[in-house]
């Protein structure tokens, strides 16, 4: 046999081109700049050296296109604030990049060009980058004013929760290393007035066109980016209906742009030379610079971005002068793109986008272009039935949600959006000095919207929009995915087609059967990390309950109601008392949820039907006893948190105690029925010292101990005494101020370990078997 020649190093390399090994580099670099390791710099720099002294300059290259991605994302990182700011009064200058108003509270994100603290012994914050803050009584203030600011900032973080919206995560992907709030004093000054925006002018001119206000915020939207102007509403309406996408600057816009100005450059050629007008490159450039345009005139924001590069290297391929081929395009888009926004990486918009346009390269690859009307409208249907598996299942893996009725819903907008809403609303824009004209534009593209609009909602009502489990979530956004891939990939037999799909949707539906309720005779504790406050959820096979409700912050939010899809029911609710911290949640969960019972303590304010929690009230549910040890029934002379409810449940000889916030006086006259050892104590009052008396912690002798604190928080719970007093007993400490939601079983015969959602490394090993780690106010 023969043997093929092999081919050297070089000729490989060039054979492979740059755009592969390019983005290999630019993927290595993100992986480098998440891995923070130790020598990670010195090591790069070495590998670097050598490389250059061997002359190999494409390996030279790709190290230091490597270093420079991996050194962007490590100096966000190095520029988050520093725990030691935390609430201290810091000075800002710099530039508004985006403002939103909600009643009286406006959300400004702000690029700090200068930060000091006010206090001279504190260490300075110079580099701060980029902040989000809040401002209640906030003056006018316009994207792209420089200001002077008084902040008080907290690091990034975020709530952690099973299933819910990563904040944390989302603050690292949008860049900002700091959030807080604008203090009123000294007051805000403004630096320098907002320089000329061609894009802020075009929204004060829509402001003030005669539109109905729902057809201005989608013309903003689709037409400018200005996504913000939508209305919550409008969000789940879209969500609802798998429509999301149609809402942002994407390819589909940038490229209706490009190919406008392709189609109306290349006429102009022809008309010019009439011989040679295929031949002319400039129509090419033209698009490419009227792409750039667009996306600049819709704020470059990541989608506008990532469309801007992506639109102009399809071009450069269509063009078909020393283009690359569809592939090497589609990894040099991947590589241009995290290379100028490296923390795209971590948004899912750009997998969503990217794996869309793979999909879309593998349905048309070796296919004929479609002949006649009827020919496309057929291979468009086709498209768009392959499409839409793929990317619910993208959608599902990325946003834990599946919309059931995006395939339906899409087959009428995209067409509708691309071909007819987006073109007359920019129609409208190229004629706005001819107000008639650009007035029936705008009137055409309202009544569109309302049609589209009045779909949706028809759609999302009929299929409504889907929020599994997260046991649900991986293996059936797997098997849609690769379902859509056995469509989709060429030279498979409809047979196989058929089986692999009946397959790969079958066997998921069995493997997620099991409800992730515990089972009989098993107590599920999970206290959530709702920040300083407290919400404990109790579960058993058939029973549901809730200890409080969580926190109400002064912006409105409650996060009660990030922590569930609305429509749950809960059997009993008890209230401890109606602080803010313990009872703010209660608007969101009448307005949500569904609740058997209210328990609340006598002479309690709080505006919900409920029966007295009074000491002595028991029931039983699935082997496990609730018994109420306090208040009692006349416990007017207490004070508010005195009369909290206290709660035990028991599962055999395993034990839970909630005391609420419970003084130290209440806690010793409950000594006598209180049991010995206890398996689980949430501890009172979020670990203040007003309550965990010594007494009360030597008398149970906890096992675990859950401190429901915030991260940050100013009163500085846990305290250290207290702290001190568990350690001394041998309680292993959690609090989800740091470990996030604490989850964990009674009952059982299985041994079962304490869940954290916010794992931390200093918990492995160590002094007291891996679960003491709290020593020092948070």
């Amino acid at each position: 046999m023969e043997r093929l020649p092999c081919l050297p190093f070089r000729d490989a390399v060039m054979q492979l081109g740059l755009a592969i090994p390019l983005a290999f580099a630019v993927l290595v670099g993100v992986l480098g700049g998440h891995l923070v390791m130790p020598g990670a710099i010195e090591l790069l720099a070495i590998g670097l050296l050598v490389v250059l002294a061997g002359r190999r300059w494409r390996l030279a290259v790709v190290l230091c296109v490597a270093a420079l991605v991996a050194g962007q994302l490590w100096m966000v990182r190095a520029g988050e604030l520093a725990p030691g700011l935390t609430r201290q009064d810091l000075r800002l200058e710099g530039r508004l990049v985006s403002m939103s108003r909600d009643a009286r509270l406006a959300r400004l994100v702000m690029d700090v060009a200068h930060c000091r603290p006010l206090e001279e012994a504190l260490p300075d914050c110079d580099s701060l980058g980029r902040v989000r803050l809040s401002f209640f009584g906030a003056p006018p203030m316009v994207p792209g004013e420089r200001w002077r600011l008084t902040a008080r900032l907290r690091p990034p973080s975020g709530f952690a929760n099973p299933g819910t919206f990563d904040y944390r995560g989302w603050l690292w992907r949008e860049g900002i290393q700091a959030s807080g709030y604008v203090r009123r004093e000294p007051p805000p000054h403004r630096l320098a007035l907002a320089p000329f925006s061609l894009r802020q002018r075009a929204l004060a001119f829509l402001d003030e066109q005669a539109l109905a206000p729902r057809h201005q915020r989608w013309l903003a939207a689709l037409t400018l980016g200005a996504s913000e102007r939508l209305e919550s509403r409008d969000w789940d309406l879209l969500n609802a209906s798998g429509a999301t996408h149609l809402m942002v600057i994407s390819g589909l816009h940038v490229g209706l742009v490009a190919a406008f100005a392709l189609w109306l450059a290349r006429g102009v050629a022809w008309v010019v030379s009439p011989g040679a007008w295929r031949l002319a490159v400039w129509p090419w450039w033209l698009a490419g610079v009227a792409a750039v345009a667009y996306a600049s005139l819709a704020g470059l924001e990541p989608p506008a971005l990532r469309a801007m590069i992506m639109a102009v290297v399809g071009l450069w391929v269509a063009s078909g002068r020393h283009a690359p081929g569809r592939w090497q395009a589609w990894w040099l888009a991947l590589a241009l793109v995290l290379l100028v926004d490296p923390l795209s990486a971590w948004r899912p918009g750009l997998w969503l986008s990217f794996a869309a346009v793979a999909l879309l390269i593998l349905i048309w690859q070796g296919r004929a272009q479609p002949r006649g009307v009827s020919g496309w409208l057929w291979a468009l249907c086709r498209t768009q039935l392959l499409l839409a598996p793929f990317m619910a299942a993208a959608v599902l893996l990325a946003f834990d949600r599946l919309a059931p009725a995006a395939p339906l819903v899409n087959l009428v907008a995209v067409p509708l959006v691309s071909s007819l809403l987006v073109p007359l609303g920019l129609l409208g824009w190229l004629t706005a000095w001819l107000p008639g004209l650009s007035a029936l534009c705008w009137a055409l593209f309202g009544l569109l919207a309302d049609i589209l609009m009045w779909l949706l909602e028809l759609v999302a009502g009929w299929l409504p929009l889907w929020r599994p489990s997260p046991l649900q979530v991986v293996p059936l956004g797997l098997a849609l995915g690769l379902a859509a891939l056995l469509w989709v990939l060429p030279g498979l037999v409809p047979r196989l087609r058929l089986v692999g799909t009946g397959v790969l949707l079958v066997v998921p539906f069995g493997l997620v059967t099991s409800s992730p309720v515990p089972a009989e005779g098993v107590l599920r504790v999970r206290v959530h990390d709702v920040g300083q406050g407290q919400l404990v959820e109790l579960r058993t096979i058939g029973y549901r309950a809730l200890y409080d409700s969580g926190p109400r912050f002064g912006s409105g939010f409650m996060p009660l109601g990030s922590l569930w899809p609305p429509g749950q029911h809960f059997d009993d609710v008890l209230i401890s008392h109606a602080d803010q911290d313990h009872a703010g949640g209660l608007p969101a969960l009448r307005e949500q949820h569904r609740v058997g019972r209210f328990l609340v303590p006598p002479d309690e304010p709080l505006e919900v039907p409920a029966q007295p929690c009074i000491a002595g009230r028991e029931w039983q549910r699935d082997g496990v006893t609730f018994r109420l040890l306090w208040p009692p029934a006349e416990s007017g002379e207490l004070s508010s948190n005195d009369r909290s409810c206290v709660l035990l449940a028991s599962v055999g000889d395993q034990h839970l105690l909630i005391t609420g916030d419970a003084g130290r006086d209440v806690e010793r006259r409950l000594l006598a029925e209180l049991p010995a050892p206890v398996t689980l104590l949430v501890a009172g009052h979020h670990g203040s010292t007003t309550s965990s008396g010594l007494l009360l912690v030597r008398h149970l002798t906890p096992r675990h101990v859950v401190f429901s604190a915030g991260r940050y928080n100013p009163f500085g719970h846990p305290a250290s005494p207290v702290v001190r007093h568990f350690r001394d007993v041998g309680s292993c400490l959690w609090s989800t101020a740091q470990d996030g939601a604490v989850t964990l079983w009674l009952g059982g015969h299985a041994q079962r370990t304490v869940h954290t959602e916010r794992p931390a490394a200093w918990r492995r090993g160590g002094v007291g078997g891996g679960c003491l780690g709290l020593e020092s106010p948070l």
